[in-house]
């Protein structure tokens, strides 16, 4: 089992910047596929952005392409969201996530390890 601890998140004006964090320890040995999912009030869960540790490619929501950067650290065991640009209808509750793999990189359902969930809210 994979636990994530995640970090960062807060309240930022639009137009503004955050990064958030997720620390992976434990049985890390065959993730491959990190991602971050999020989740707004009254919809469902939906992907954001998801990497391949080993390749380093990542995949965006067509939602996010051009404003968030999704990062892994394999040094660190960290995944790292930096989202720019952010606008009100990023507010959400951000979740990453860890797997073995998955062909649809931004559905939950490839995914087996989850952190608790950070605000993320865009308001002026």
């Amino acid at each position: 089992q994979v636990q994530l601890t995640t970090s960062g998140g807060g309240s930022v004006q639009p137009g503004g910047s955050l990064s958030l964090s997720c620390a992976a320890s434990g049985h890390t040995f065959g993730t491959v596929l990190m991602g971050w999912f999020r989740q707004a009030p009254g919809k469902e869960r939906e992907g954001v952005a998801a990497i391949y540790t080993n390749y380093q490619s990542p995949y965006y929501a067509d939602s996010v392409m051009g404003r968030f950067t999704i990062a892994y650290d394999n040094a660190k065991n960290t995944l790292y969201l930096h989202m720019y640009n952010l606008k009100p209808e990023d507010t959400a509750v951000y979740f990453c996530a860890a797997g073995p793999g998955a062909d649809k990189v931004l559905s939950p359902d490839g995914y087996t390890s989850w952190g608790q969930g950070t605000q993320v809210t865009v308001s002026s």
